[in-house]
């Protein structure tokens, strides 16, 4: 039977700490672990306590395995498939079962080259999971210290009159290596810190061209090593193609972290350098602030639109903050991000210009060179505006509006929270809300808008609103429970009282038809 010793890991996915290096535990005297065989350097993500012949099945990986040898019978399979599951070291406690380490297990973990501790008698295997869970905590919190000390200096240096240089010295300062920001063809703005080796130079520079966003598609961040030098590029959403590539002798948790916050610093503080078009929207905001009318302050933001609205969350459930927020805009080529509002602070709203550059995908599919657009323009005429190819951003969901002039923002606003809730609903990352074609797009505006409200009469937004999710997700009550934030049960009742409202059976698709036509002119 496996049976745990601490909450198994099963249920995170990720490790719940930096890894813990295996001689920090060897160093308790207290615990009386002494190292019997393979190599003394191993880092621990987890404690597992397993008796079972076979223990692969329940591995993640990183484990540091306690086991009395209960249905041990062939030493060289056990540990060769503990090695195959990635596991850290073994712990095994001598007696009741053995008096001492079997000698077969210890020439196995040798040959296997898997750390074998030996576990006194009286020591627990709880006692052991507790000191690496404690260990796991202080690692944290050490970690934790690091990165608020990190995001105070860097934030203090951004303040600074020469605001990027002081940036890049600063954080080449925390990671103890070499920062530098390239332009796409490979050539220094600035740089900080100590100069790595030539060639490693240049494989820095190469590493910036892989996220050096030439064309959609290209990774937000890329790592690689040349010898014993660790690399690391990232884009910055806020300058013309610009990377931030870092060279560090050593990796350490934290160090994404940190690196993250240097990457939203210098992106807000290459922003300005993007030309008039960023200046003019700051102005606009600054007029709406002093009390213009938006239909005063229109010509500042740009021609009469297309604007595309889009909403956000993170896939995990959590509040993102204002930089995190930042960070989104700035890599979909925006300034105007919304971080979110009293009544909605997990939902990040982005204002996306025609003028934002987004590319379109290449006709092919493939990954060749493409050639951008303006989001809103038409592919052919008399074809209605496209909305900006978007791609799915990781650790989001996002629903994307039609483009539409700036007098209609509001209707795009509408458009992209029903786009988020059904991408939410339907678990994909990415909903766009197609405008309206083929033969709907026949018809006059006027005409169906007028139809529309007759046909829609009866019911009240409430009722229209989920009548209409409904219908987007096929009748699945439980999808639609899951984007309007209600219950299911409660789903059915307005379903119900909207079929009552309209005296029309829902489970006829003409009449399913004739609702979502009506439905899509709001």
């Amino acid at each position: 039977m496996d049976e745990p010793s601490m909450p198994t890991p099963a249920s995170a996915p990720q490790p719940p700490a930096p890894p813990i290096p295996l001689a920090e535990l060897l160093a308790r005297e207290d615990l009386g672990l002494r190292r019997i065989a393979g190599p003394a350097d191993a880092d621990l993500l987890w404690v597992h306590t397993s008796e079972m012949a076979d223990p692969y099945p329940y591995l993640l990986g990183g484990e540091l395995l306690l086991t009395a040898g209960v249905l041990l019978t062939d030493p060289d399979r056990y540990v060769a498939r503990l090695v195959e599951a990635g596991a850290a070291a073994l712990g095994f406690g001598v007696r009741p079962v053995y008096e001492a380490v079997p000698e077969a297990l210890v020439e196995a973990c040798d040959r296997y080259g898997l750390p074998l501790l030996e576990v006194p008698p009286e020591t627990p295997f709880t006692t052991i999971a507790r000191a690496v869970w404690r260990l796991m905590a202080e690692a944290r919190h050490r970690e934790l210290r690091r990165v608020t000390r990190a995001q105070q200096a860097l934030a203090t240096a951004a303040a600074r009159p020469d605001p990027v240089p002081a940036v890049l010295h600063q954080l080449a300062t925390q990671l103890s290596g070499r920062a530098v920001l390239l332009t796409v063809r490979g050539e220094e703005v600035h740089a900080a810190g100590r100069r790595p080796p030539p060639e490693a130079s240049a494989a820095l520079t190469r590493l910036a061209r892989v996220v050096a966003r030439e064309r959609p598609g290209s990774p937000a961040s890329a790592t690689d090593t040349y010898g014993d030098t660790h690399l690391a590029a990232y884009a910055l959403g806020g300058g013309e193609g610009l990377v931030l590539s870092l060279a560090t002798r050593r990796r350490e948790s934290g160090d994404h972290t940190v690196a993250g916050i240097a990457v939203v610093l210098l992106s807000l503080l290459a922003a300005p350098h993007q030309g008039a078009g960023a200046a003019d929207r700051s102005a606009a905001l600054v007029r709406l602030l002093l009390g213009a009318t938006p239909a005063e302050v229109a010509p500042l933001l740009g021609p009469d639109g297309p604007w595309t609205v889009i909403h956000a969350r993170r896939s995990d459930g959590t509040t993102p903050d204002a930089l995190t927020a930042g960070a989104l805009g700035a890599s979909l080529g925006s300034a105007l991000v919304d971080a979110g509002r009293e009544d909605d602070d997990e939902t990040v709203r982005v204002l996306l210009p025609a003028t934002a550059g987004v590319a379109a995908p290449h006709p092919s599919g493939d990954e060749g060179p493409r050639e951008p657009r303006d989001p809103g323009k038409p592919g052919k005429p008399g074809e209605p505006p496209q909305p900006p190819t978007v791609p799915p951003h990781p650790g989001w969901t996002l629903g994307v509006s039609t483009p539409t002039p700036l007098s209609a923002l509001t209707t795009a606003d509408t458009r992209a929270a029903r786009a988020l809730a059904h991408a939410e609903a339907t678990r994909t990352p990415l909903k766009v809300d197609a405008p309206v074609t083929g033969l709907a797009a026949l018809i006059p505006p006027g005409q169906a808008a007028a139809h529309a409200r007759t046909l829609l009469a009866p019911l009240t937004p409430p009722l229209a609103d989920t009548l209409r999710c409904w219908l987007s997700l096929h009748g699945s009550w439980d999808r639609t429970a899951v984007a309007l934030s209600i219950h299911r049960n409660t789903v059915r009742q307005r379903i119900g009282r909207c079929a009552e409202l309209l005296d029309v059976d829902l489970n006829d698709m003409d009449v399913r038809t004739e609702l979502w036509f009506a439905l899509r002119q709001e």
